[in-house]
């Protein structure tokens, strides 16, 4: 690509040579177009990253389905066990719209930003890490649910890992969801605070209200209704900024096609980067949101549309916002400067208002804003559940649900006095944590029927590397140096692997022999 900048001529010099300035207007000229191509390739890549994604859907989502094999036949939950409050039946539009605003969270935005400092990378991890990982991950955390009556995902663990996992997972999970849901009232009510002159703690104060709520009454009185107009929102936002950004005059990946390690502060890409960018590319939240919408589906084969493809349209939106915080911004280090005035919602606001306008900026941000509040109270919905199913507490009676979350609201209330950066890192290491228990519960379900179980096998040994390597190497972990980290998951990941195949890979667990 030829310089911006062209050569100064003297008066002199177009006297005696005219054809110098003919030349260099065809330089312009050139420049021009040159300009033009290149951010039309960088367009196509995007467009490709999301072409990837759509094909990912039907192409390895319908071999996934049928490996699993789903029962149309086969009665749901919503119908065999309806009691008005979690089993409630839904329209498969309804239920998908559900399912993706409650996965959807602070996670598709805020790691994809902070991903991007990584450069173009970053939008690699998203698409494969989707397809292969996040998406079945989705697919058989919800799956599975169906098959168990609706259970939640440490009774899911438990039937297929055993006991021990399940009474881990029922202290783990709702750990997670704890966090998830205070990072779910922080993220918004600091954006609420930029927009308005209350406090944030009045924010905080409100959507903690509007959670207590939302938890105990019934799921079709304000989940079913309200979160088709809220998906409206989260449309208007995605396809807003990405139009926005395309008639700017910022260029599509402003520090171009470049997929080294482009990190400021030269982080590094393993395993941070899997890490950072988890919902969008494969995080263990879901897995505790699955089996919500495993209650209210009516039909087995919808669940390739609803999980598996609600994971696809997160993606999208996880490349939106990657590709946001490397166009925006001239260089990674622009973008890493504005990180460190604000946060993610500090990118969040000024790409907003910068692209769409004053008004269009505030209701791009509002669908931000409904993003994380939306998965925040299915996050404690789902923990109180997840006691209930643990204490055997039916749940149909308004106080025995009072019983369980009034409790759980005051210690996430006590946790939000915390640093937001350190409950943030938590979470993040603590949902891949869950993704890894999740895959390697599937993978035993595949193996105990029969069936082709590398799709989860595979993803799950990925995700064990990063989690413990992570853990090593963190400091809040064990605060290792990266080599020796690299190392203890690697062996980590190689022994529990053969330990998980020596206890599932045995004759006395072929299918056959299950059914006889």
């Amino acid at each position: 690509m030829f310089s911006n900048h062209s050569p100064d001529y003297s008066a002199t010099h177009l006297f005696l040579c005219p054809s110098l300035y003919i030349n260099r207007d065809k330089l312009a000229g050139q420049d021009k177009d040159s300009t033009i191509t290149g951010r039309a390739i960088n367009m196509m890549w995007f467009l490709l990253c999301v072409g990837a994604l759509i094909a990912g859907y039907f192409v390895y989502g319908g071999l996934v389905e049928k490996i699993f094999r789903p029962r149309p036949e086969q009665k749901t939950p919503a119908l065999t066990m309806n009691d008005g409050v979690d089993f409630v039946p839904m329209s498969d539009k309804k239920v998908y719209l559900i399912q993706l605003l409650n996965i959807a969270g602070l996670g598709p935005i805020f790691g994809p930003i902070l991903g991007a400092l990584y450069g173009p990378v970053a939008m690699l991890w998203i698409v494969f890490g989707c397809i292969f990982a996040g998406a079945v991950h989705d697919y058989f955390s919800g799956m599975l649910s169906v098959r168990a009556k609706g259970a939640s995902v440490p009774s899911v663990v438990g039937q297929h890992l055993g006991v021990a996992a399940k009474h881990f997972m029922n202290i783990f999970a709702v750990l997670l969801l704890l966090l998830v849901g205070v990072v779910f009232v922080l993220g918004p009510a600091k954006l609420l605070g930029s927009l308005s002159e209350m406090n944030v703690a009045w924010w905080v104060a409100i959507i903690f209200g509007y959670y207590i709520i939302a938890t105990i009454v019934p799921v079709d009185k304000i989940i079913g209704r309200f979160y088709p107009f809220f998906g409206a929102l989260l449309l208007f936002m995605s396809i807003g900024l990405l139009v926005g950004l395309g008639i700017s005059d910022k260029g599509f990946y402003s520090a171009g096609l470049d997929f080294s390690n482009l990190h400021p502060k030269e982080l590094p890409l393993w395993p941070l980067l899997f890490i950072t960018i988890a919902c969008g590319a494969v995080s263990g939240f879901h897995a505790t949101q699955s089996p919500l919408m495993a209650r209210c589906m009516q039909n087995e084969k919808s669940g390739r549309f609803i999980f598996y493809g609600a994971m696809i349209g997160e993606g999208v939106i996880a490349l939106i916002w990657c590709t946001l915080g490397l166009s925006f911004y001239e260089s990674p280090e622009a973008l890493n400067a504005t990180l460190a005035s604000g946060g993610p919602a500090a990118v969040v606001h000024e790409v907003s208002t910068s692209l769409l306008g004053a008004i269009g900026g505030v209701l791009a941000i509002l669908g931000v804003i409904v993003l994380p509040i939306t998965s925040g109270d299915t996050a404690f919905r789902s923990a109180r559940l997840i006691v209930a199913d643990f204490f055997k507490l039916p749940q149909k009676a308004l106080v025995k649900r009072l019983l369980i979350a009034i409790p759980m609201f005051v210690i996430g209330f006590l946790i939000t006095k915390a640093e937001f950066g350190v409950i943030w890192r938590y979470f993040g290491w603590a949902n891949q944590t869950t993704a890894m228990i999740m895959l390697w519960a599937a993978g035993a379900y595949l193996i105990k029927e029969g069936k082709l179980h590398w799709i989860c096998t595979i993803p799950a040994m990925f995700m064990t590397a990063v989690t413990i390597t992570y853990l090593a190497n963190a400091e809040i972990g064990f605060n290792l140096p990266m080599n020796v980290a690299t190392i203890i998951g690697a062996v980590t990941t190689v022994v529990f692997t053969a330990g998980f195949f020596w206890k599932y890979k045995k004759p006395a667990l072929l299918p056959q022999e299950q059914n006889g």
